[in-house]
């Protein structure tokens, strides 16, 4: 079988190894994995939450007639998922087994900020939350940050109980803070928030408080971030598929996609289980699943 990547970070495609039930599809997905290995899809289907065991079997499903027009994922200690739903301009806190726990934001109610509806275009201006936001992390403090997104041009800082403390960031291209389509969020264990800036082809590395850091660019439209316990940082890009690197921006390891033209079409949202095995949404007609087998 052929392999990906280099060194450390070499790893095989596990094909077709998510076993959905028979007639179910995927839409595009959000994934995390809990303490088992489970598996986790926040999906656009018509079973927006399916669960999976770590062999790729069904486990179960929920949120369906509820959730809709997922975009990105994240997953607490606690097992406590959070969950954008984008086109309602709200992001939700579960319980694993489906109990709705917290709503930030107002049910179809976007914050005003002149977009025209098409993402290659920029908001006019930035607002509060929510329009159409995209993605969540944790700080080790417990505070949560969310990208906001394709309707906004903005990071929110919450604490964990959902008072909102503050935002930052305006629309543009190049400047410190500037985005054009905040696309995915993480915090990193010494409090440091990345922020793919998607449409801007870099990722934005700002203090807990929002001030610039530094930035990282030559990137393919990224998408997504995911840090794991040694630093290595996994970012799926809708142009290419993966590149990661280190925390001081060095390139690890990069590859394309398997099929299609990495146009448009590569990686979408990514994570990381216990073993160091990759799940990435692939952005391409039928929106497929890949799992990628650490061999390094």
């Amino acid at each position: 079988m052929a392999t990906v990547g280099t060194g450390k970070y070499t790893y095989e495609l596990v094909e077709d190894w998510a076993r959905l039930p028979e007639g179910w599809v995927l839409g595009q997905t959000g994934i995390v994995t809990d303490s088992r290995d489970r598996v986790y899809l926040f999906n656009r289907s018509d079973h927006p939450l399916i669960v999976l065991d770590a062999d790729g079997s069904y486990y179960t499903s929920w949120g369906e007639g509820v959730l809709s027009s997922a975009h990105g994922m994240f997953i607490d200690q606690q097992e406590n998922i959070y969950l954008p739903v984008m086109n309602s301009h709200v992001v939700l806190k579960y319980s694993a087994s489906g109990n709705l726990l917290m709503t930030l934001g107002t049910w179809d109610q976007p914050s005003e900020t002149g977009w025209s509806g098409n993402y290659r275009d920029p908001v006019k201006q930035a607002a509060g939350p929510f329009h159409r936001p995209t993605d969540v992390a944790i700080s080790p403090s417990g505070d949560l940050y969310i990208s906001d997104g394709y309707g906004n041009a903005r990071v929110h800082r919450f604490t964990s109980d959902g008072e909102l403390q503050m935002s930052w960031g305006v629309p543009g291209k190049t400047a410190p803070g500037e985005f054009h389509v905040p696309h995915g969020v993480w915090v990193h264990t010494d409090g440091r928030v990345l922020v793919a800036d998607r449409e801007n082809n870099r990722v934005q590395i700002f203090s807990p408080k929002g001030e610039f850091l530094t930035q990282w660019t030559g990137l393919a439209r990224p998408c997504d971030i995911y840090i794991d316990a040694d630093g290595a940082v996994y970012i799926p890009e809708l142009d290419g598929l993966m590149t990661i690197l280190s925390l001081d921006g060095q390139l690890l390891a990069r590859w394309t996609s398997p099929t299609g033209t990495g146009e448009g079409d590569g990686g979408h949202a990514v994570w990381v289980d216990s073993h160091g095995n990759i799940y990435l949404n692939q952005n391409q007609e039928g929106r497929r699943l890949l799992k990628y087998r650490r061999l390094g």
